[in-house]
């Protein structure tokens, strides 16, 4: 019977961390969130950002656009928010109305103030990384970051295990692929179109899976003892589950996430730490 990864105690004692250490800073980190439109679950999401920057002594500024802004007036918003001070991370919440671009308005974002690490700068400079650095220090998409703490966690050695991803996004797939190689890893992305993803993902020393289908990841497709991570959130009649099905693979698995109180409050801390990473920064340059 796997042992669960208790994403949500995880993240807790990350952010008890972060918060102790806010209080001995003399700038207060700053985070803003945009929301463009009234979209019922990005509106649940911005406001459990909000609390949690309340909640570890971070001022925090809600910025809500009607959903019908131009792809003009949206930067403009942004341009301002890169030139204020108070704030080191901006965060633009998707998805966005389908008239506007969103890879033109992540460019948009200073890269010093990209929280979630989506600027085509900083992800080139994640990508080019020969070595990972302790991720204390490091600037990494919010989710990816949040699944290799929680591999840290367990205390797994990622040099020389063979990992597998199921899903090649860019949010998720790809970057996380490149931060378990800079860890010394064997990395694996797979898709749709892989051919017997069976065969691969029931080699996996680590299977994460973000492929965004409901219990896509059986029992026959898990390697016994392997660690699996799942990314997936799926609404369901019966509720929330994940990409993984969970009371079959627990049974075979060595450690595996909950859906929910896996990934998903990982996100939330690493956002705060990603934070906490650009308003240091920001005191260090202003030294």
């Amino acid at each position: 019977m796997a042992q669960i990864i208790d994403g949500k105690q995880i993240s807790l004692k990350l952010k008890a961390d972060i918060k102790k250490k806010v209080e001995e800073m003399s700038t207060q980190p700053g985070l803003a969130v945009v929301l463009v439109g009234d979209d019922p679950a990005s509106k649940i999401y911005v406001n459990s950002k909000e609390r949690a920057c309340e909640k570890a002594g971070f001022y925090s500024k809600k910025v809500l656009l009607d959903k019908n802004i131009s792809q003009d007036k949206l930067i403009e918003q942004i341009k301002d928010l890169n030139q204020d001070p108070k704030i080191h991370g901006i965060l633009v919440q998707m998805p966005l109305p389908d008239h506007l671009d969103e890879g033109l308005v992540i460019e948009n974002i200073n890269p010093n103030k990209d929280v979630d690490v989506f600027h085509p700068y900083n992800i080139g400079q994640l990508f080019l990384r020969k070595n990972l650095p302790p991720l204390n220090h490091l600037l990494a998409p919010c989710t990816p970051k949040g699944i290799m703490r929680l591999l840290q966690s367990i205390g797994i050695e990622l040099e020389g295990k063979k990992a597998v991803v199921v899903g090649r996004s860019n949010l998720v797939g790809k970057p996380i692929a490149t931060m378990l190689t800079a860890a010394n890893a064997t990395a694996t992305i797979c898709h749709s179109r892989t051919k017997n993803l069976a065969g691969e993902t029931s080699q996996a020393d680590i299977l994460i899976a973000a492929v965004g289908l409901p219990e896509f990841i059986g029992q026959e497709m898990v390697k016994p003892g392997s660690v699996v991570i799942d990314v997936g959130i799926n609404r369901t009649d019966d509720g929330l589950v994940g990409d993984v099905d969970f009371e079959a693979v627990k049974s075979v698995a060595g450690h595996i996430t909950p859906v929910p109180g896996g990934v998903g409050p990982m996100t939330i801390a690493c956002l705060l730490e990603n934070t906490f990473i650009l308003a240091g920064s920001s005191l260090e340059t202003d030294k």
